[in-house]
């Protein structure tokens, strides 16, 4: 099974959205800081059918509504990557976790330092699939805003639509 790709026009400018199967495997606005090579590659089908439930969720996160985790998820990165993406999927909507909350978590849970935090941003920045693995969630002790790979201005307009725009420095 190869990925196939296809394009989702969002408020905030288009995303390639890739999936394998029916599973989605990346998400990320068009031009954006990592974005992969690869995308160029992929098949391009504006009507892919396992697009469909993604569509929906996105149109209903961008009304301002919690649409629900999104249950069709399959990403491929080393262990420690996936610890912390995985640590990403538990971010409540509307809800901000720091870089250092994160590694304390993964402390309890697998003995990292719990002063990780630069190895979890690192991993944070390459999450594959923005906005429904919601690393726009996460910023630095201090509430401020950090890098974000579809840009800080992105970032604080996701984090403004949920409603925690006075949590920002």
């Amino acid at each position: 099974m190869k990925i196939a790709s296809t394009t989702i026009e969002s408020p905030l400018g288009p995303l390639t959205a890739a999936f394998l199967g029916e599973d989605l495997t990346g998400l990320w606005f068009v031009g954006q800081s990592r974005y992969p090579a690869a995308a160029r590659d992929w098949p391009h089908d504006p009507g892919l059918p396992a697009a469909q439930g993604l569509r929906e969720w996105l149109k209903a996160y961008f009304a301002g509504q919690d649409p629900g985790p999104y249950e069709r998820l399959k990403t491929a990165g080393p262990p420690f990557q996936e610890a912390v993406w995985a640590e990403l999927k538990l971010i409540p909507y509307g809800q901000l976790s720091t870089y250092g909350q994160i590694a304390k978590n993964l402390a309890e849970k697998t003995g990292l330092n719990p002063r990780a935090s630069q190895a979890v941003g690192g991993a944070v920045g390459r999450n594959p699939i923005s906005i429904v693995v919601p690393c726009h969630r996460v910023i630095g002790s201090r509430g401020g805003l950090t890098g974000y790979a579809g840009g800080v201005g992105r970032k604080r307009a996701l984090l403004e639509l949920e409603g925690l725009a006075g949590f920002l420095k």
